[in-house]
């Protein structure tokens, strides 16, 4: 996985899917919900990660539809940093079935940030 992960918010995954695959050679490396309609697609084009969320209204102009996901040793500790450096903490942490703790939050430009961590195994 890649440490940071360029993730896009889309109303149809089937044609980024299919855009990127067809385009680039991307390859799905995950899925959650593992059967069904995905909510995420993990891909791999080349040495890289990209993420596609399914959203039924993306939103368009001012509203996100591309986001940050930086792994990092520490969610809870690398949280308390945002504000401090200017940033903001839109949300979390949370850990997710997909095996991430994840937090949600914003540069100081506005830009959406998600930091995650894997899961340790128990």
């Amino acid at each position: 996985m890649s440490t940071i992960q360029p993730v896009i918010v889309t109303a149809d995954q089937g044609v980024l899917l299919g855009f990127s695959t067809k385009l680039f050679g991307a390859e799905e490396i995950f899925r959650v919900p593992a059967k069904g309609p995905a909510f995420y697609l993990g891909l791999r084009i080349g040495d890289t990660d990209l993420g596609l969320v399914a959203k039924a209204k993306p939103g368009t102009g001012a509203a996100s539809r591309i986001l940050l996901s930086i792994g990092v040793d520490g969610v809870d500790e690398m949280l308390g940093r945002v504000e401090a450096l200017g940033g903001s903490v839109r949300g979390g942490p949370n850990d997710m079935p997909w095996g991430q703790r994840v937090a949600h939050s914003q540069d100081p430009d506005g830009n959406p940030v998600n930091l995650t961590q894997p899961i340790p195994a128990r």
